[in-house]
């Protein structure tokens, strides 16, 4: 089984936290979807065959495009994929858009899940971030997509904020758990270069709240949702049994995945790919292209030179990438490494390395060995970047 994701770059205005690549004008959009339809069709042999399990359209803003849009795709992905055994198909969605009428609309496609960018529910903090919609449009966002049948439900929220208290995130999570929505991905604001509030930090316009009131916030985060009967699977994300993210698993779990759209991300296991991250060119080196030779496309998952796409960049995947990609993702799960799995991907002596350098981890508590699992603990969790950068080669 293998995952789809599609990237729709698409956003009214830019969130001063963001850096995943999305433009702020419209005047693309019908060129774009045209050129999304054209690339599944040239890349439709990099997934071997394989049937669909999820498929997710993410962004930008998924929720500024007409139903139209939708029908387009949907019919392509029809046509040129096995969708046959496909499970969770997820829209991303801002709440502003999704009025009782909107989400009607959308009833007529397959989505079975909603992820809805909330961020917050204080009034202060959206105007911050600066999002679109107010605290009460994103209460309205929710009770319609409830309404109009929609289950699944996942909301976002952002934590650290400059100025943010233990009392104002007490509220927000107070809100978020009277809604009872199934999965909440709750993310520790990050200050990306590039990006405006990283601007604003660097002109000493906003103050950084401080590492302990970080890990406050955090552990009233986990302690909160885990009483709720939130199940805390991989570090930002928490669900009620039986409503995990599969497509995000996807991702923890080494499972193949293939990203259609300007700044999308594919994997093979061979190999690892990534659109160029500008719409023109990207709608240029699509109408450039030509469908690669297929035996050779699939072994390694790029086109033959000189008839590499022109909107896909690569690197193969070799034993040192694979390693460090599997500590990467599966030390961020609940489930950890599993070092039987580990030693038949990567052997003896790799294990016994693992195994030696976990040591000062396992000491100070920020790593548990549990028979034949290593898994961060919630003491190392909010340092698990640097956990990771440590194991890795």
């Amino acid at each position: 089984m293998s995952h789809l994701y599609i990237h729709i770059p698409f956003c009214k205005t830019r969130c001063v936290y963001c850096d995943f690549y999305s433009q702020t004008s419209l005047s693309y959009k019908d060129e774009y979807i045209q050129a999304v339809i054209r690339e599944l069709e040239l890349r439709k042999d990099y997934l071997e065959d394989d049937a669909i399990k999820t498929i997710y359209i993410g962004g930008g803003t998924p929720s500024l495009l007409h139903p139209r849009d939708f029908e387009l795709i949907f019919n392509a992905i029809n046509r040129l994929y096995d969708t046959s055994s496909c499970t969770e198909i997820t829209l991303e969605a801002n709440p502003e858009d999704m009025t009782g009428d909107y989400v009607s609309s959308i009833r007529q496609f397959p989505f079975n899940r909603i992820s809805m960018g909330v961020q917050s529910f204080n009034e202060q903090d959206l105007l911050l971030l600066n999002r679109r919609h107010t605290a009460r449009q994103a209460l309205h966002a929710i009770s319609c997509c409830m309404d109009g049948g929609f289950s699944n439900i996942n909301i976002d929220l952002i934590y650290g904020l400059p100025e943010q208290t233990l009392q104002t995130w007490e509220a927000n999570l107070s809100q978020a758990l009277r809604l009872s929505v199934p999965h909440l991905s709750v993310y520790s604001l990050t200050y990306e270069e590039g990006t405006e509030i990283y601007r604003q930090l660097q002109a000493g316009l906003i103050q950084p709240v401080s590492e302990e009131t970080v890990v406050l916030l955090f552990d009233m985060l986990v302690d909160g949702l885990e009483a709720a009967g939130y199940v805390h699977y991989e570090i930002s994300n928490f669900s009620k049994p039986g409503f995990f993210s599969r497509h995000n698993m996807a991702y923890w779990t080494d499972r193949k995945y293939i990203g259609i759209g300007a700044a999308a991300h594919s994997y093979n296991h061979l190999s690892r790919q990534w659109n160029i991250a500008s719409l023109p060119d990207y709608i240029k080196g699509i109408a450039m292209a030509r469908p690669p030779e297929s035996a050779f496309y699939v072994q390694t998952g790029r086109a033959p030179s000189p008839n590499l796409p022109p909107f896909i960049e690569y690197e193969s995947i070799d034993e040192k990438t694979r390693y460090n990609d599997y500590i990467l993702t599966h030390l961020r799960t609940m489930w950890g490494i599993n070092l039987v799995d580990f030693l038949e991907l990567f052997g003896q002596e790799r294990v016994t390395c693992l195994l030696q350098q976990v040591i000062p981890f396992t000491n100070n508590g920020m790593i548990e060995k549990d028979e034949n699992k290593l898994r961060i603990t919630r003491k190392g969790m909010l340092l698990t970047d640097g956990i990771i950068r440590e194991l890795m080669l």
